[in-house]
C-alpha cells in the first residue's frame, strides 16, 4: 500500500462502488454503503456500459453481397446496435434506481449514481484521484461460477488502481471481526497503520495473524502491531501459526468468525502476492467474506 492510499482511507474522497447486474450487486451496494457510513465519505455507485469481452466479434460477409443487400444489412446491424445500446442504458438506469433505494432505505445515505460509457478499468483509473475506497464484487455478471473462477474485471482492476480495494463477497453481513494477514513486510505494516488510523475499523475486534515459525522476529513484529493498534484504542490479539499461508488464513477466516480479511496487494513475499501468486488468488476465491486489499 502506498502512502497516498493509506491517506485516502483517513481523509477526503468518495467510496466508489463499481456495479453490474451480477448476483454480487446487492452485496457490493451494502458493503459500499457500510464503508461510506463508517468513513463519513460520499457514496457513489457507477455502472460502466462496455462491450463485454465474451461478445463474439461480428463477421463481415458483406463483401460477397450485391450493393442493395449490403446496404440493407448494414442498416439492420446499425438498428440492432442502437437497440442494444438503448436497452443497456435502460437497464443501467434501473440498476442505479435500485441501488439508490438500497442506500437510502437501508443505510440512510444519499448516493451519487453514475452511468458511463467505456471500459471499466480505464474509467476507474480516470476517477481514482477523487476516490478514497473502491468497492467491487468478487465476480461479475459474466464470470464462470461453475468453475469458481475470479472475475476477469476484478483481476484487471486490482492490478490497475492504487487506492484500497474492498472485494465484496456474495452476501452481505455486518462486520464485527477483522483478520489482518501480517508478514511484517513494509506493506503489511502500513496496513496495520491504516487499520489503526482509519475509522473504517474503529470499534471492531482485530486479529493479527502471521503464518510461519514462532521466532523472535515474528514475536517482535506482532508486539509492534498490537502496540500500534492498542494506541488507537482498538481491541486486538495476535497469533503466529505454522503451515501454508493460504490454507492457514482460509481456515482462520472460516473457523474464527471473521467478517473481513485485510491483506496486502502485490509484493514479493508469499502472503502478499495478488492474482499473480497462488496465495491471494486462493484466498479471494475461497474465503466467503469480503477482502480489503491494500498497497
Amino acid at each position: 500500500m502506498s502512502g497516498s492510499a493509506q491517506k485516502d482511507l483517513q481523509s477526503g474522497g468518495h467510496v466508489l462502488a463499481a456495479v453490474d447486474s451480477s448476483v454480487y450487486t446487492g452485496s457490493v451496494g451494502h458493503y459500499a454503503a457500510w464503508a461510506a457510513t463508517r468513513l463519513g465519505a460520499p457514496l457513489e455507485y457507477i455502472h460502466v456500459l462496455d462491450r463485454h469481452p465474451e461478445t463474439a466479434p461480428r463477421l463481415d460477409h458483406s463483401g460477397s453481397l450485391d450493393l442493395g443487400v449490403k446496404s440493407k444489412l448494414l442498416e439492420e446491424l446499425a438498428e440492432m446496435d442502437e437497440t442494444r445500446s438503448r436497452l443497456a442504458q435502460q437497464r443501467g438506469r434501473l440498476l442505479m434506481r435500485q441501488l439508490d433505494a438500497l442506500a437510502r432505505e437501508q443505510h440512510g445515505l444519499e448516493a451519487i449514481t453514475t452511468l458511463r460509457n467505456g471500459a471499466l478499468v480505464d474509467t476507474l483509473v480516470e476517477l481514482e484521484d477523487r476516490v478514497r475506497l473502491f468497492v467491487i464484487g468478487k465476480r461479475g455478471e459474466h464470470a464462470d461460477f461453475a468453475k469458481g473462477h475470479l472475475g476477469s474485471q476484478l483481476e484487471r482492476v486490482a492490478r490497475a488502481v492504487h487506492r484500497p480495494l474492498l472485494v465484496a463477497s456474495r452476501s452481505f453481513q455486518d462486520i464485527q471481526r477483522v483478520l489482518i494477514a501480517f508478514d511484517d513486510s513494509p506493506t503489511s505494516r502500513k496496513g496495520v497503520e491504516m487499520v489503526a488510523d482509519s475509522p473504517l475499523c474503529a470499534g471492531l475486534a482485530i486479529d493479527v495473524v502471521t503464518v510461519g515459525a514462532d521466532s523472535e522476529a515474528h514475536r517482535g513484529a506482532q508486539a509492534w502491531a498490537l502496540e500500534r493498534l492498542a494506541g488507537a484504542g482498538l481491541q486486538a490479539s495476535a497469533r503466529i501459526l505454522p503451515g501454508n499461508a493460504d490454507e492457514v488464513i482460509a481456515r482462520e477466516v472460516e473457523q474464527g468468525g471473521v467478517d473481513l480479511l485485510v491483506m496486502g496487494a502485490y509484493g514479493h513475499s508469499r502472503i502478499r502476492r495478488l492474482i499473480v501468486g497462488s496465495t491471494t488468488t486462493t484466498l479471494l476465491r475461497t474465503c466467503r467474506v469480503p477482502v480489503l486489499l491494500l498497497r
